[in-house]
């Protein structure tokens, strides 16, 4: 296990911080892309497993569930043994977790892998965010180093599907687990060499257990609860006690937080109303973004006829948005206008892209409504995005910037759940009462053929409209809630909360 580098001289910034910085994203790309890239895979990996119907879903439930569940004990752990040793750990584990998936030979091994991987990404994933929130310190090049974050945290997820239909199509199946370990050896590697963290970044209080197991059993419970609904329905007795179960078990931690000396989750990260209104906003939009992969996925492979490669090319003008949108747009106006600024109308640009995809037919010219749809929704994501990585983890203590990392991560899992529960029960719903309502009017084969199709572009647009009002509830939480003025354009001694005056943490002007 690594040592900490000593860190740099007292207020003068780490020089190394640019090589960090390609460490750092790298280690993120490789977590987005896990989240995507295994779902082309799925199919082929089904089959050679015999992995039936009924528990595939769970290759990627079990993931989510080690993911979602464990990442405020995984950004606590981070404060507590230091961020560079929870990123190199997180990366050895998630390395030996894909390894464990690429060579599985059965179910078991299989869901056991997946569950490892979400695990070691929940120790990964906030360990990641709180190491670049305490390297760059200057607004500006907080700017450019949360604008490259943002964009790969962005357009990771579409970047996955186009290497996923590539090694599925063109290897085999395994080879989408096999590719984490590169990325995992070089990120480890660098990282040990490389990173620098703050001496006094430190948590070093005594681990909240009742705490740990609150939390991870309250968000299992409501990841799962989602996950279920989708496939049991909203009024399944499990499913509803799952919610409920979930609701006394969150309770419970907060009033725990809110009584012991040295809390899992400082209730002051959450209550500071900035903060709040980023992980909110970011929750949500992140419900319409699941909107848009899930169902213009299925559009462009089983209505379209296209193949995993083309659907996944077909994703670039999205990826490239989001690259504009977050390393030209957010970066060159983050230290200019405030961050409510750039999420507020970013999220509805976002809307304006997805409000286009409600007008897709079977016969819907790609060149003509899904490009330009996919260039306002990654413009708009990218310029959001970014600001709201970065204000997640401003102006907070040092020793809380690991769990303030981790329920960014928090927000944007459980919305992802939400996202893929709810949109998908609207779209079976909407299909099926299509199909009902038009099914005595195909009375050939090729008409029920073309029926099914219309009945499932007809449940896709209908999600679609919710995902638009959910991006527009975003842009309104994000510039009703977050009042912070534009950042200081240099780094300010100390922080907010108690910082030591030795680590230099940007205070947000008002």
């Amino acid at each position: 296990m690594p040592k900490t580098a000593p860190s740099a001289a007292p207020g003068l910034p780490d020089p190394g911080r640019w090589k960090a910085l390609v460490f750092i994203a790298l280690a993120q790309l490789m977590v987005v892309l896990d989240a995507t890239i295994v779902n082309i895979a799925l199919p082929s990996a089904q089959q050679d497993l015999g992995i039936s119907d009924g528990n595939r879903q769970w290759v990627i439930t079990a993931y989510a569930l080690a993911f979602g569940g464990l990442l405020l004990f995984g950004g606590r752990i981070s404060d507590l043994w230091g961020r560079k040793r929870a990123f190199v750990v997180g990366l050895a584990g998630f390395a030996a977790a894909s390894a464990l998936g690429g060579a599985a030979t059965g179910e078991a091994m299989m869901l056991g892998a997946r569950a490892l991987q979400g695990a070691f990404g929940a120790l990964l994933a906030p360990a990641a965010l709180s190491l670049l929130a305490v390297t760059f310190t200057d607004a500006k090049e907080r700017a450019k180093a949360f604008g490259i974050y943002g964009a790969i945290a962005g357009g990771g997820g579409a970047v996955g599907l186009i290497l996923g239909g590539f090694l599925t199509e063109y290897l085999n199946w395994r080879w989408t687990f096999f590719v984490n370990i590169p990325f995992a050896v070089v990120a480890a590697l660098g990282a040990y060499l490389v990173i620098r963290e703050p001496a006094a970044g430190r948590n070093r209080s005594a681990l909240d257990v009742p705490g740990v197991v609150l939390s991870t059993l309250g968000l299992v419970a409501l990841v799962y609860g989602f996950t279920r609904a989708e496939s049991e329905g909203w009024g399944d007795a499990g499913t509803v006690g799952l919610f409920v179960g979930s609701a006394v078990l969150l309770a419970a931690f907060v009033l725990v937080e809110s009584r012991v000396r040295a809390p899992l989750l400082p209730l002051r990260v959450l209550t500071d109303r900035n903060r709040g209104g980023v992980y909110l906003s970011l929750g949500l939009a992140v419900i319409g973004m699941f909107g848009l992969f899930l169902f213009l996925t299925y559009y462009l492979q089983v209505v379209k006829g296209y193949s995993p490669v083309m659907t996944g090319f077909a994703f670039l003008p999205m990826i490239a948005g989001m690259i504009v949108g977050s390393t030209q747009i957010g970066t060159r106006l983050m230290t200019r206008v405030p961050p409510r600024l750039l999420m507020g109308p970013g999220f509805l640009t976002a809307a304006v892209g997805m409000l286009l995809l409600t007008q897709l037919e079977v016969g819907t010219s790609y060149a003509g409504l899904i490009l330009p749809a996919q260039l306002l929704l990654g413009l708009g994501m990218g310029t959001a995005f970014m600001p709201a990585m970065s204000l997640a983890t401003h102006g907070v203590d040092p020793k809380d910037a690991g769990v303030a990392s981790a329920m960014v991560n928090t927000s944007q899992q459980v919305g992802g759940a939400i996202g893929t529960a709810l949109l998908n029960t609207i779209a079976a719903s909407a299909t099926t009462a299509y199909l009902v309502d038009h099914a005595a009017s195909a009375t050939t084969p090729d008409a029920r053929k073309l029926l099914q199709l219309q009945g499932m572009v007809e449940g896709y647009t209908s999600a679609i409209w919710w995902a638009v009002g959910i991006l527009a509830a975003a842009a309104a939480i994000a510039v009703t809630l977050i009042t912070t003025g534009k950042p200081d354009t240099g780094a300010v001694a100390g922080s907010r909360e108690g910082a030591d005056d030795e680590v230099r943490i940007p205070v947000v002007a008002h």
